[in-house]
């Protein structure tokens, strides 16, 4: 019998992280695909280095306070790169009428509050990663409607195996409850030496010019009418399309935000 199940290859990634390096291997198609359908790849890569960052924190005597039930964080704002954008509006796709219609409800009543807020044209327009007043300002102003992510269930992430790389990348090692009032108590966010969800808006914005390269998560029900798949814009061989990834590494080094020092800092990778 002929086995016509895809065929898969093994990269190799080395990455200089603080005195030591990161090593990684990353298995993906050997034949065509694109930068949407190599997600879990990418996610389980961005795991793999935050866990690394987690065990050099551990050997400066610091700990991450993120934890199950602590949902706090789950009313900042998200931007959500177009591509995983795609990716949750498949997974939407799969789940029966009843659910789709109970978390496009939330949705629903999410974009409610902010629009009674006079935050909509806001959030559609403003660049939240920048470094500047206005984009404080909006933070602070989306964070007090307290309004939750609608995937959230009880305090925890109803989609925690598949949540953007943007929110894995949001730890703390400050007393969890200082989330709940960030403008008055201290955050000890952890810096992260390679933000994969940064090369992601930045190709997002390579593909839409004029963009950001990434929408509001609570506008996700909304950006799911367009029908839109962009992925297919990064597109080859799995090896092909995550090269395309790892050679924007030097995006991932260059933050809007001016960040505290941190023990775990990169060097470029080398993709084998």
């Amino acid at each position: 019998m002929t086995d016509t199940s895809p065929k898969s290859v093994t990269v190799n990634f080395k990455v200089a992280l603080g005195d030591g390096a990161f090593s990684a291997s990353a298995t993906v198609p050997e034949g065509p695909c694109n930068l949407t359908e190599i997600l879990p790849v990418l996610q389980s890569l961005d795991d793999s280095l935050l866990s690394a960052v987690t065990e050099q924190l551990a050997e400066a005597n610091l700990s991450i306070s993120c934890k199950a039930g602590c949902g706090a964080c789950c009313r900042q704002m998200v931007p959500l790169s177009i591509f995983e954008a795609e990716a949750l509006a498949a997974w939407i796709a799969t789940l029966d009428p009843e659910t789709r219609q109970l978390l496009a409800q939330r949705f629903h009543q999410a974009l409610l509050k902010f629009a009674s807020a006079g935050l909509i044209d806001r959030l559609a327009t403003e660049d939240w990663l920048t470094d500047d007043d206005s984009a404080r300002q909006l933070t602070l102003d989306y964070f007090n409607q307290s309004v939750p992510c609608p995937f959230l269930q009880d305090e925890s992430c109803s989609i925690h195996p598949i949540r953007p790389l943007i929110c894995r990348e949001y730890l703390v090692t400050s007393d969890p409850r200082h989330c709940a009032d960030p403008a008055a108590l201290q955050i000890d966010p952890v810096p992260v030496p390679l933000s994969f969800s940064r090369i992601l808006n930045h190709m997002g914005a390579e593909l839409e010019q004029g963009t950001h390269g990434w929408i509001p998560l609570v506008f996700l029900f909304a950006w799911m009418e367009s029908g839109a798949h962009p992925g297919s814009a990064f597109s080859g061989t799995g090896p092909e399309v995550l090269y395309e990834f790892v050679r924007r590494f030097e995006f991932a080094r260059k933050p809007n935000k001016k960040e505290p020092e941190s023990p775990a800092r990169a060097a470029p990778a080398v993709l084998e």
